[in-house]
């Protein structure tokens, strides 16, 4: 019988967070705000006027990740889970964005604020961002709830295989 969370506690989150300056609103693929920001309400239309407005406001540089700086995110994620005791499932840290799924028993939003945390510290330590880097990441994130085992398996094999531009259908 497969897996369901029946506390209501799920069994997993996705998290997922960008790089700061990497997707603005207005984007030709959509954006999200916070009056567009509810599971399956539509995107922000494209709009270039809104995305060429929100580039001249940017505080730094978008920042793009290279592969030491994503070394170094990675370890640092993997350790709020040791410290925390998190169950991490699976994890990819991408140029301009971090995706996990990760079992805790509190809320998701701790737990990526907890993340990006771990990883600004992680990567100001080893000197792989400047003083010129005020923002490293957006000031929220994806938090999906995955109540079902099946949700899980989906949400993994995405994090793991299915990058692109489109977020995974979980139900």
């Amino acid at each position: 019988m497969p897996l369901q969370s029946n506390t209501g506690v799920p069994l997993a989150y996705l998290i997922t967070f960008r790089a700061y300056g990497t997707w603005l609103h207005g984007d030709a693929r959509g954006s999200m705000d916070r009056s567009h920001n509810l599971y399956g309400t539509p995107r922000i239309d494209p709009n270039p006027k809104l995305e060429d407005s929100d580039a001249t406001q940017l505080r730094n540089q978008p920042m793009i990740f290279s592969t030491l700086q994503r070394e170094a995110i990675e370890r640092a994620i993997r350790e709020v889970c040791r410290h925390r005791q998190y169950a991490l499932c699976a994890i990819n840290v991408r140029t301009n964005h971090v995706h996990a799924v990760v079992s805790a028993q509190s809320k998701p939003e701790p737990v990526m604020n907890a993340f990006k945390s771990y990883a600004t510290r992680e990567l100001k330590h080893l000197g792989l961002i400047t003083a010129e880097d005020k923002k490293i990441w957006v000031r929220h994130g994806s938090t999906r709830y995955l109540w079902k085992e099946s949700q899980v398996e989906k949400a993994i094999y995405y994090v793991v295989y299915g990058q692109g531009d489109e977020p995974p259908d979980l139900d």
